[in-house]
């Protein structure tokens, strides 16, 4: 059965995100180096319409979760935040369903990414994703609220946190507000030089 899960970036002091976050600042102040691992893998690069750049475990780890993907949900202030950077295609190459108040009519892009707007919450969106990724894997892009939000439903399976050697000191972290009772199961790790892959099964809460 496919899997839904997230695949999220963070420093080593919990931040997925630095402060000040917007359309043309994305990630926040300082957030783009919580990212700095992914820019020139690859996979990556390709995604992005550019050639070159490393292949090795970090580039093994971005090319599997595109594999596996087959669509995406995200929340609308990181489709803000990314609509004014993203190029055409997008990244994604999949559809792409994004939870909001205010309805609009699909956007389609080049390379199999439509932008679906989502009005009627979490588990609409799913069902949707589920549907459109025939049988793959459904990735929730973030950001921290909407994968709070699946976390809290218990709909999602795998959490994977990309950790990076740095502290970041302020801005937005996943883990607010989440119960301590949350349960994760270690499932994989993979290191490299520059950030260390974390993979997390989501399990019953903890008694």
């Amino acid at each position: 059965m496919s899997k839904v899960f997230a695949s999220l970036g963070m420093s080593l002091d919990g931040f997925i995100a630095g402060p000040g976050a917007r359309p043309g600042n994305p990630l926040g102040d300082g957030g783009t180096r919580i990212h700095e691992w992914v820019y020139d893998v690859e996979t990556w690069r390709a995604r992005q319409n550019v050639e070159g750049g490393r292949a090795e475990q970090d580039d093994d780890v971005v090319r599997e979760n595109f594999d596996r993907s087959g669509a995406y949900v995200m929340g609308r202030r990181m489709f803000a935040e990314g609509e004014v950077g993203w190029p055409d295609p997008p990244p994604f190459r999949a559809p792409v369903f994004v939870l909001t108040h205010t309805p609009r009519e699909p956007w389609v892009r080049q390379g199999g990414t439509t932008f679906a707007f989502v009005t009627d919450g979490i588990h609409s969106a799913l069902d949707q994703a589920r549907k459109a990724a025939a049988g793959k894997d459904v990735q929730i892009s973030g950001g921290a609220e909407t994968v709070r939000q699946f976390i809290e439903a218990g709909l999602l399976d795998e959490l994977q946190i990309h950790l990076a050697p740095l502290v970041l000191g302020a801005g937005v972290r996943l883990f607010d507000g989440v119960s301590p009772a949350l349960g994760l199961e270690p499932a994989r790790v993979v290191a490299s030089p520059r950030v260390t892959h974390l993979t997390y099964l989501l399990t019953a809460p903890r008694a």
